[in-house]
């Protein structure tokens, strides 16, 4: 971990269905837990008020729920996981 953005905001593999929509909501997902578990710790510590940590909390997830949206993830939730054309209720 020579890079210091490395160690502050730490990725971790994806393991998911390989799409490129996933992984994008993939680590977006794990940006929004890191600056969230910064919030708290800032509120823990006493540097940011708990009014101020939940309005900060609620803007990123908010984005996260517009990233979601954008991306389409879930809007399918009936789509075949493999598409190669053999579908088990068109007979």
């Amino acid at each position: 971990m020579n890079d210091r953005s490395d160690f502050l905001y730490p990725r971790s593999r994806y393991y998911g269905r390989v799409k490129p929509e996933n992984m994008v909501f993939n680590a977006n997902l794990q940006e929004f837990a890191q600056r969230v578990n910064f919030i708290c710790a800032l509120e823990t510590g006493g540097k940011l008020s708990p009014e101020d940590a939940y309005k900060q909390i609620k803007g990123l997830w908010k984005q996260l729920k517009r990233t979601k949206k954008q991306l389409g993830i879930g809007q399918e939730p009936f789509q075949p996981e493999d598409n190669n054309g053999d579908d088990p209720e068109a007979d």
